[in-house]
C-alpha cells in the first residue's frame, strides 16, 4: 500500500511541479545590505536594509577557495558528482540503520538540500517533513540535477544555505565571521563552515569537534581550529569588508528611495550610485578630525560638513558625525537642529 502511495504522489508531483533555472534562482537572490557608490563607481558605504537575515550579493563559484568546495562536498554528499541528485545507496544505509535505532548520518544529498532551499514547499519543518513532501523533494532534486549542472547546484547551494543565526551564504559567513573573501577561506575555515551547515547553531565547541572531523578526513591537522571557533563565533558579525565613508548620507539616500518609489528593502539592489565624490568625501573626513583634534580643549565635541555643487545642487561630500571620535556617531549632524 505504502509503495503504491509514494508512486502516485511521485506520479502527481512531477505534473505539477516547475523546477526553476539557475538564471531565476540567482536572480531571486535578495541580499540585506545594500553598497552605495561615488559617482565614479567605487563603493563607499555598506547599509543593512533588512534586519531580519544578513544576506550579501551573490558569489560565482570560482570565487570560492577550493579548501571551501572539497570541505562541503566531503562534509555533506560525498558523491555529489557521481549520484544523480539523490544517493540510492546512502538511503539505503539509513534505511538499514533506522531498523536497527541505530545513529546514521542522513541521507539527504546537496541537491536535496537545495531543493529545500529555493521552495518554500520543501522546506524542512520543525516536525519533519510528510511523506509527500519527502517524495517530492525526492523528484525536485532529479529534476535538478538533470537541468542544472553540477557546479550551478553548488553554487546555488552555498549561495543560499543558513550557516549560524541570521547568517545566510557563504559570502556573508566568510566577510562578517571570518573577515575575508570566500575565495581566501584556508583549511581551518572551510571546515568550520562545513560543520555549521550541519549545526548552525551549535555551540563553538562542538562546531570545533566537528570541523576537526572534516579536517582529519582530509589528512588535516586540526590544532588550531578550536581557538580559531571560540574568536569568530563569539564575536558578533561585523560589516562587510570595504571602505565605509559615508553612513549618514547613506541613510538619507535610502530613505528618500523608499519614499520617491513606495518600495520595500527587498526591492533595493544591491548597489546604488550617488553623487558624492569619494577623494573630497575623504578629504571632508580627515578635515573634521583634525579640526576637532585641535578644538580638543575648547569643548568642542563633533562637527559636520556637507559640500555642494554651487552649479547642480549635488551633494560632493556629506560627512555627518566624526565617527569614533564622537559620543553620538549616529546622529547627522549635517541635518541636526542645533
Amino acid at each position: 500500500m505504502r509503495v503504491l502511495l509514494v508512486a502516485v504522489c511521485a506520479a502527481t508531483t512531477m505534473a505539477a511541479h516547475a523546477v526553476p533555472t539557475f538564471s531565476e534562482v540567482k536572480a531571486a537572490h535578495q541580499p540585506s545590505d545594500v553598497t552605495f557608490l561615488a559617482r565614479n563607481g567605487e563603493p563607499i558605504q555598506t547599509l543593512r536594509i533588512d534586519k531580519t537575515v544578513r544576506r550579501l550579493p551573490w558569489v560565482a563559484l570560482d570565487q570560492m577557495s577550493p579548501a571551501l568546495l572539497q570541505a562541503i562536498v566531503l562534509s555533506e554528499d560525498r558523491r555529489f558528482y557521481q549520484h544523480s541528485g539523490v544517493d540510492w545507496a546512502a538511503v539505503a544505509r539509513s534505511a538499514w540503520g533506522n531498523v536497527w535505532n541505530t545513529r546514521t548520518r542522513g541521507a539527504s544529498t546537496l541537491t536535496m538540500q537545495l531543493a529545500g532551499l529555493i521552495d518554500e514547499g520543501l522546506a524542512r519543518p520543525a516536525a519533519g517533513r510528510s511523506l509527500a513532501q519527502k517524495v517530492d523533494q525526492v523528484i525536485t532534486a532529479t529534476q535538478l540535477d538533470a537541468q542544472w549542472k553540477k557546479s550551478e547546484i553548488l553554487e546555488a547551494y552555498l549561495n543560499s544555505v543558513a550557516f549560524r543565526g541570521e547568517v545566510v551564504g557563504i559570502n556573508a559567513l566568510a566577510l562578517t565571521t571570518f573577515g575575508k573573501h570566500p575565495s581566501g577561506l584556508d583549511a581551518d575555515e572551510a571546515a568550520l563552515a562545513a560543520a555549521l551547515v550541519r549545526g548552525p547553531n551549535a555551540s563553538p565547541r562542538a562546531v570545533a569537534a566537528r570541523a576537526c572531523g572534516v579536517l582529519t578526513q582530509q589528512g588535516l591537522p586540526c590544532a588550531g581550529v578550536a581557538a580559531l571557533a571560540e574568536t569568530a563565533l563569539v564575536r558578533k558579525g561585523g560589516m562587510p569588508l570595504g571602505e565605509q565613508l559615508a553612513p549618514h548620507f547613506a541613510r538619507q539616500l535610502f530613505a528618500r528611495h523608499l519614499l520617491t518609489r513606495q518600495g520595500l528593502p527587498g526591492q533595493t539592489t544591491a548597489s546604488q550610485r550617488s553623487t558624492l565624490d569619494a577623494g573630497l568625501q575623504r578629504v571632508a573626513i580627515r578635515a573634521l578630525r583634525r579640526q576637532l583634534t585641535e578644538l580638543g580643549g575648547r569643548n568642542v565635541e563633533d562637527g559636520a560638513v556637507v559640500v555642494l555643487d554651487n552649479a547642480s545642487g549635488e551633494v560632493l561630500a556629506w560627512v555627518g558625525s566624526s565617527g569614533d571620535l564622537s559620543d553620538a556617531a549616529q546622529v547627522d549632524g549635517v541635518l541636526a537642529r542645533r
